[in-house]
């Protein structure tokens, strides 16, 4: 499956139209779109009501990167999942990140109990930032990840994400490794391609905030173009205004 991560009502219901079967968020650019940095620095009820608002404007199935649940409490975190699951999520993403794997499993047993009792069955991706963060290199990070990988499947997720991983050899043995969870990868600069991918084991793969990223970049160039007195560039690239607001035709008494 392909994610192209959306970062608010807006981006997300554009993602839809184009034909996506599922929509992630990213944390990067949900933060950003609220005025936070990224980090589990966004307040809870601003990723809610965020989430609310994609959640209205789009009738596929909704994941949404919690980030590390904001909490190191586990009870809190699956309070939190509570509460996405009340406004129609079908998956979130969970990080160890520079914590204890220890501490993601605990989290991920108490968000499945959670979800068993909402009745929901709530799709886990647990990403372990192994590569992204550097925490081990060569063999041992593919050793390090399949372990938090196991543990993670043994606490309840149903998949693993790993962000930073781009060499084929290693996809192809952690996917082999962890074969009952399904591989997750995050797009980077010269990723081989999509078929190459698959035949190694990948099952997902996301955008990550590189389509924030890039709208924002966009944004910044032509900004820069008008306040330097130039306007004729950005209506080369602007989405037709008629299109756009007619994505939301049907949410308009929402």
């Amino acid at each position: 499956m392909l994610l192209a991560n959306a970062w608010d009502a807006a981006s997300a219901r554009l993602i839809e139209s184009l034909g996506a079967k599922a929509i992630a968020t990213t944390s990067a650019g949900l933060a950003w779109s609220r005025g936070y940095a990224d980090g589990n620095l966004l307040p809870e009820d601003k990723l809610v009501d965020a989430i609310g608002d994609i959640a209205r404007v789009t009738s596929v199935p909704l994941t949404v990167d919690l980030e590390a649940g904001y909490s190191d409490d586990p009870p809190s975190v699956a309070k939190l999942v509570a509460r996405v699951l009340a406004v129609g999520v079908a998956g979130i993403n969970i990080e160890d990140g520079s914590a204890s794997p220890d501490l993601l499993c605990k989290k991920i047993a108490a968000i499945r109990e959670q979800a068993v009792h909402a009745g929901s069955d709530l799709y886990i991706n647990a990403r372990t930032d192994v590569y992204l963060r550097g925490i081990a290199k060569g063999e041992a990070a593919i050793e390090e990840t399949i372990r938090r990988g196991s543990s993670y499947r043994a606490a309840g997720c149903d998949g693993l994400f790993v962000p930073g991983l781009a060499n084929i050899d290693a996809m192809a043995t952690i996917a082999a490794a962890v074969r009952s969870t399904p591989l997750n990868i995050m797009a980077v600069p010269n990723l081989p391609s999509i078929d190459t991918l698959q035949k190694n084991g990948v099952r997902r793969l996301s955008a990550g905030s590189a389509i924030a990223q890039a709208a924002l970049g966009c944004a910044s160039r032509h900004a820069r173009g008008f306040l330097a007195g130039s306007m004729s560039e950005m209506f080369l690239e602007a989405a037709e205004y008629g299109e756009l607001n007619k994505l939301f035709a049907r949410n308009a008494r929402k």
